[in-house]
């Protein structure tokens, strides 16, 4: 470990007592994490805490060098940070084993820290953990990589680009609605329908059914109407099995309705199946009476493909538990649902005894738990030699960042190439999109004294009080409030404005956003209140709303007009380029790389570039001078990984 001596001689006295003092958030402790926290604790950081969801599995102990076999089922922020403790003793380290996004992580939390080091595997995580931040205003540092390529850049609210401020281009793998929902011949087929379907409408946030043929162009619309109809009408069928959730014929109802009526529904289609092999229906108690005397349903082998029956016994236990979650949930005022996540150990096993048993039902070969976790998550091979460049060069821009020398921060890429001059590529950081839908919001918390007491109508009456003051939000007389995708107030909407705010999942944690009836040109900059619970008043007078951060807002860069807009979109398309793995490069004299996108191995890794591009790279390129177009190494916005290290999404 290095003294604060030591990085005093490196650094000076002043950056030496910033790092020292600093207290560092490291969210995500696998690939990329084990190495940012070894380096963290090893360059004179002393308050450190890491959180992840995540248990070590088998398959990381290849790359992710704090742990060891004994570790194996053991939560990795814990495991990690017991690690760099014998590394430096007098270090003042924590974990937490559990969702970054649990509403308990608020912007409270947040705001105890000095930086925030991402080292996700996830497009949802990531994103929360960016809004997060900017609702904070705590500065953000966020990697990624995808085996030799990677990323490090630093997002600041107002000063740089967040996470949102470029689009994520998905190309996402899709299926006909038919083959999901009636006539499956492949593993993934029946993986897709657990993990999208089943799942998601068990367990996830509730969708219009406006919404379910989405991204569908016109004929595709056409020529699914008729399985987008029964698709429906069996959504409406799961959707009031979920009222039985919690109880003990749970488990029962999903599977007599998928794995039996379902079946036989098909079944009578005779057409159907002159040229396919014909389902199976499945029967519960046959099943679960065959189960292996020795099978734990709370430890399922990973490895091995289980017995049908054990898929049985697994969807049993998963199915109560995920049940439980969710009405724990309810019971705290939240709104009670589940998105899928790889590293949430319930929500993969009920995906993967799922899948297994339709899989056995249509004569599909089955698979194994690690195996479901890779191909529903779109693995990329990790790398270790490249985590711990991206980890190394997080820490230098963590340094810059404390020691306030945001000038000298960049977006740097690592990209490994033969016959590349270097592999370590670096730009200015990008300022802010000014249509960016995220940071283009003033973020202000707003503490309430008690949710379960204070109406979404004292939340509007107070915002109106505050009209012609200091802090003025600048919204009108006429306001729309929304949580996420649901209304909960507009003028002609006013159905809610006496329910307490627990009674609308409004509860410390959450966040709802509030934006002007009147501005039909978007001018007016939306503002975002992040829930926190009261302080109190040191003389015990009566808690009151409070709205506060207004001394924290930016200031934000006039719109550009639409003339302006489409000309820096052309602009953007014609002339972005895209550094992939095996992409053809040379180096000119004035150090411009020219770069041929001619392998195919750029497209399947979701990369874009249809032209050859040359860019100036130059080292001394000022922000003033504007930041070269961005490379996009980017996967598409559904991968999750089997670590965090494995994807990236850099923009």
């Amino acid at each position: 470990m290095r003294s604060t001596k030591q990085l005093a001689r490196i650094f000076g006295e002043d950056t030496a007592s910033r790092v020292s003092s600093a207290r560092l958030l490291v969210v995500g402790a696998g690939g990329i994490g084990c190495e940012l926290l070894k380096d963290l604790s090893m360059s004179g950081f002393q308050h450190i805490h890491a959180i992840d969801l995540d248990t070590i599995d088998l398959s990381n102990l290849n790359r992710q060098f704090l742990f060891q076999r004994k570790h194996i089922k053991r939560p990795k922020a814990e495991v990690a940070i017991k690690a760099i403790q014998d590394f430096n003793p007098g270090i003042d380290a924590t974990a937490s084993q559990a969702n970054i996004k649990e509403p308990d992580y608020d912007v409270d939390w947040f705001s105890s820290f000095d930086l925030v080091l991402n080292a996700l595997d996830n497009l949802d995580a990531r994103r929360h953990v960016n809004t997060m931040c900017l609702a904070a205003h705590v500065p953000l540092i966020e990697s990624g990589t995808a085996g030799y390529l990677g990323q490090v850049t630093v997002i600041s609210g107002g000063k740089t680009e967040c996470f949102e401020c470029q689009p994520k281009a998905a190309e996402r793998k899709t299926y006909p609605v038919c083959t999901i929902r009636s006539t499956p011949s492949a593993p993934i087929h029946c993986i897709v329908w657990a993990k999208d379907y089943l799942f998601a409408q068990l367990f996830g946030e509730r969708a219009d059914e406006a919404d379910e043929d989405q991204g569908m162009d016109v004929a595709e619309k056409a020529e699914n109407m008729e399985e987008l109809k029964l698709l429906r009408e069996e959504s409406r069928a799961l959707s009031r099995l979920a009222e039985a959730m919690g109880s003990a014929g749970f488990p029962k109802a999903i599977f007599e309705k998928v794995f039996s009526e379902d079946i036989a529904r098909l079944l009578s289609m005779k057409d159907m199946w002159k040229q396919r092999r014909p389902p199976t229906k499945l029967n519960l108690a046959t099943l679960l009476e065959r189960v292996s005397v020795e099978f734990d349903p709370a430890h399922p082998d990973e490895q091995s493909v289980l017995p049908i029956e054990d898929s049985c016994a697994l969807f049993v236990h998963t199915a109560n538990r995920l049940a439980h979650r969710i009405l724990d949930q309810q019971k705290q005022g939240s709104q009670g649902y589940l998105s899928f996540d790889k590293d949430d150990e319930d929500a993969l096993n009920f995906v993967a005894a799922t899948a297994n048993l339709r899989s056995h039902a249509f004569g599909i070969e089955q698979k194994s738990i690690f195996t479901i976790k890779a191909m529903a998550g779109n693995i990329i091979p990790a790398i270790a030699t490249t985590n711990a460049i991206v980890a190394g060069m997080m820490v230098m821009q963590a340094i810059m960042v404390l020691s306030q020398r945001m000038a000298e921060c960049h977006t740097a890429y690592v990209s490994y190439n033969s016959k590349r001059a270097r592999s370590i590529i670096k730009e200015p950081l990008a300022t802010p999109n000014p249509r960016c839908p995220i940071c283009r919001r003033r973020y202000l918390t707003l503490r309430v004294p008690d949710c379960s007491k204070t109406t979404l109508g004292d939340v509007i009456t107070h915002v109106a009080s505050l009209n012609g003051t200091d802090h003025d939000l600048q919204l009108g007389d006429d306001i729309a409030v929304v949580e996420g995708s649901r209304i909960l107030y507009d003028p002609d909407f006013e159905d809610k404005l006496s329910v307490p705010l627990k009674d609308l999942g409004i509860i410390p944690g959450r966040m709802i956003t509030l934006t002007s009836e009147d501005d039909d040109e978007g001018l007016v900059v939306p503002v975002v209140l992040s829930i926190a619970k009261h302080l109190g008043h040191a003389n015990g007078a009566p808690a009151q709303l409070v709205i506060e951060g207004f001394e924290k807002i930016p200031k934000f860069a006039p719109l550009p007009d639409d003339q302006d807009s489409d000309a820096d979109a052309k602009g953007s398309s014609e002339n972005e380029a895209v550094v992939a793995a095996n992409d053809q490069l040379t180096v000119d004299n004035n150090g411009a790389i020219i770069i041929d996108d001619t392998d195919a191995h750029a497209s399947n890794m979701g990369y874009i570039s249809d032209e050859l591009s040359k860019r100036q790279l130059d080292d001394t390129t000022t922000e003033d001078q504007g930041p070269p177009k961005r490379r996009a190494l980017e996967n598409d916005d559904t991968a999750t990984t089997a670590d965090s290290d494995d994807i990236v999404i850099l923009d």
